[in-house]
């Protein structure tokens, strides 16, 4: 995958999210399931800019989900802990007004 759009799907906004970003300066995307450590690191270099010191990876079975007799999985998906290298500014994901 060498398109970067392709590998980073979108962050990750939760309150542990945010918590791990504020504490840790770690960012938190969803990114493609087959997408390597090198990969994101590489997406996440050109897209914003920035020197990524390391990556740490989890994947995530889908769930099953019920909707009355029907059942059905969500689809299965893969995160990426991005740790910026000391010095870097960090990404703010929205401004605000």
């Amino acid at each position: 995958m060498n398109d970067p759009t392709l590998v980073i799907r979108r962050p990750v906004i939760t309150e542990k999210g945010v918590a791990v970003k504020d504490q840790l300066r770690t960012l938190v995307f969803e990114v493609a399931p087959a997408a390597t450590k090198g990969e994101i690191k590489d997406a996440v270099q050109k897209l914003f800019k920035v020197k990524v010191a390391r990556v740490h990876t989890a994947n995530f079975p889908g769930k099953l989900r019920r909707r009355g007799r029907s059942a059905g999985y969500r689809r299965d998906w893969k995160k990426a802990y991005v740790t910026l290298a000391p010095g870097e500014k960090m990404i703010e994901y929205v401004e605000t007004p």
